[in-house]
């Protein structure tokens, strides 16, 4: 079936108005059928690896605000359980991965049949693509291999970084080793999740930006233009969305090294700047989660200055970050409308 893809179109290239909005954790906590649903789903990777309920949160939000898209309900660190970390979700904790990988337990990790345990997630992208309407892109993603690795080398949350760097630093030929095998699987993961429905993918760098220079040209525009240039390899037509947080000035860079078709914009990142990005690539962007919080006219005016300084180019309208947990429904409603409804500035 021939469908019309707004957010396609434009994360391509090309100038959509209004344009399609969607949001980073547009499915999750802030919402009270996902609080309903969750509490009866057992872990949260239980809900990770059940299709039919992965793909019932995934659809929630744009039944409820109807976005131009849906991004998969999972998370970043399926690839490292995938790999043979073990991987759970600790209340008040966050992520726990154990044993924490160095250049010695490196050899515990195996690419064997880690594809095959990420099938599940395959389902539910399938399932998305048939629950959402046509007109409605299904986005899949996958971590960055860095961000992936900062996680799997601390054993949780990466904190200040410093299990990473000092592995990449002291033994960087080890590390790569790690940061190829994440590419490698990363590779199969989104073409296994194209192959199921999805129009684009996109790859969170969350830490991207905690390098210095030339370590981020080692471990964050190399491996990044590696994953890209094998998906590209297999699904030629299918955009790549990255998302290097933090990056700053080192966004530039990002873009002309690694291949990738549109880049979403962080918090931090000044209109200007955007602005100047967008003569490169298509931009995605960039709301601050906090003013979404605040709803109302504080709202209306972030919304606003989205669209005046980077409506003229190819734009998708997006947070910073993601949603907040505490964040009130009404005001993610609120933002979409407030884009939906905007006029053409011509």
């Amino acid at each position: 079936m021939d469908r019309s893809l707004r957010f396609v179109d434009v994360v391509k290239g090309q100038r959509r108005w209004p344009p399609p909005v969607w949001l980073m954790r547009q499915a999750g906590r802030y919402l009270p059928e996902y609080r309903k649903l969750r509490s009866g789903a057992g872990s949260f990777l239980d809900l990770c690896y059940q299709p039919k309920l992965a793909a019932e949160v995934t659809i929630q939000p744009v039944r409820r605000f109807g976005m131009d898209a849906a991004i998969l309900f999972a998370d970043i660190l399926l690839v490292a359980e995938a790999l043979g970390q073990g991987l759970r979700f600790d209340e008040g904790v966050g992520p726990i991965l154990e044993p924490k990988i160095d250049a010695h337990s490196l050899s515990q990790l195996d690419l064997a049949g880690a594809e095959d345990r990420l099938k599940p997630i395959y389902e539910t992208v399938s399932l998305v693509r048939s629950g959402v309407n046509p007109e409605t892109a299904v986005i899949g993603f996958c971590g960055a291999p860095w961000t992936v690795a900062t996680y799997m080398a601390a054993g949780g949350p990466p904190g200040e970084h410093i299990e990473a760097k000092l592995w990449a630093y002291g033994d960087p030929r080890s590390f790569a080793d790690l940061i190829d095998m994440i590419i490698e699987l990363s590779i199969d993961y989104l073409v296994g999740q194209i192959d199921a429905g999805a129009d684009a993918v996109k790859i969170f760098d969350s830490w991207a930006g905690v390098l210095s220079e030339d370590q981020f040209d080692l471990w964050v525009v190399a491996p990044t233009k590696k994953l890209i240039a094998g998906v590209k390899s297999r699904r030629p037509n299918t955009p790549v969305i990255g998302f290097p947080r933090g990056a700053g000035v080192l966004y530039d860079r990002y873009i002309d090294r690694t291949g990738i078709d549109a880049v979403a914009l962080d918090t931090t990142i000044p209109m200007s700047f955007g602005r100047a990005l967008q003569k490169k690539c298509p931009v995605q962007g960039n709301i601050d989660p906090m003013a979404l919080r605040a709803g109302g006219k504080v709202l209306d005016r972030a919304v606003d200055t989205v669209l005046e300084n980077l409506g003229s180019g190819p734009l998708v309208v997006n947070l910073g970050h993601g949603v907040n947990k505490h964040t009130n429904p009404e005001h993610v409603g609120q933002l979409v409308r407030r884009v939906h409804q905007a006029k053409d500035p011509g």
